[in-house]
């Protein structure tokens, strides 16, 4: 089931069916962008029309962070769980491993993205990674990534870039890279990599994990933890 909340979008789905519908839309071959969104994104959504237009034409869009179902208990609508990307993105590596969809990884510095794939190569011995590149490159050059990746003949792209650059490059390149299912991931390779940690699992439940990264760069995080959970309240009590 497909809701409207806070001007975004939102399928009702649990992870697990959310990897069924993935699986699905893998075997149909039809290049799909998803998306997710939590506070941050519906506070970039409420000021940027284009981002709004990208998120909302997605045909699969999750609730990645707990803010969302706070706001949906808030404003009596049912969403059954949350759907964080990195949790999606291990859970799609599984798949991918069982039934031998090719990977690329797209994001983060050069040593980053090595570490990714040797990470999930040592993880998943059967995975088939079918190339990487970093996410810092000139724009001048989008075009030939798109067709390297296209080139790969990847099932499944993992892009980590931050919001909005990376539903921006997504929705442009998409018919180009001609991949099935393209994720936007964000700071997840910065986790795989170990370069920065996720909260514990007991904190997760708590849905304080945007506390416990907030606590790790306070001074950069500040803006979008502190300053943007409160105007997403507003945004919350506006509409309730």
């Amino acid at each position: 089931m497909r809701i409207e909340l806070l001007g975004s979008k939102l399928d009702c789905l649990t992870m697990q069916e959310t990897v069924t519908r993935i699986d699905e839309i893998i075997q149909a071959r039809t290049p799909v962008q998803h998306v997710v969104i939590n506070a941050n994104k519906i506070n970039l959504m409420k000021r940027d029309d284009k981002l709004r237009d990208i998120v909302n034409g997605s045909p699969l869009i999750n609730a990645d962070g707990a803010s969302i179902l706070l706001a949906a208990k808030m404003l009596g609508k049912q969403v059954p769980e949350r759907v964080t990307g990195i949790d999606l993105m291990d859970e799609l590596l599984q798949l991918a491993d069982e039934k031998a969809y090719r990977v690329f990884f797209f994001g983060a510095t050069e040593e980053v993205a090595r570490q990714v794939v040797m990470t999930t190569s040592k993880k998943y011995p059967n995975i088939q990674i079918v190339g990487h590149e970093n996410g810092y490159f000139d724009a001048s050059i989008s075009d030939s990534i798109a067709e390297e990746i296209c080139a790969s003949q990847a099932d499944i792209v993992f892009v980590a870039f931050s919001s909005p650059m990376k539903e921006y490059w997504i929705h442009e390149q998409l018919e180009r890279m001609n991949v099935p299912f393209v994720m936007g991931v964000g700071g997840s390779f910065d986790v795989i990599a170990g370069k920065t940690k996720r909260a514990p699992a007991w904190i997760q439940r708590l849905g304080c994990e945007w506390f416990y990264r907030f606590i790790q760069e306070p001074i950069r995080m500040f803006d979008r933890y502190i300053i943007g959970n409160l105007v997403f309240l507003g945004h919350i009590l506006k509409a309730k």
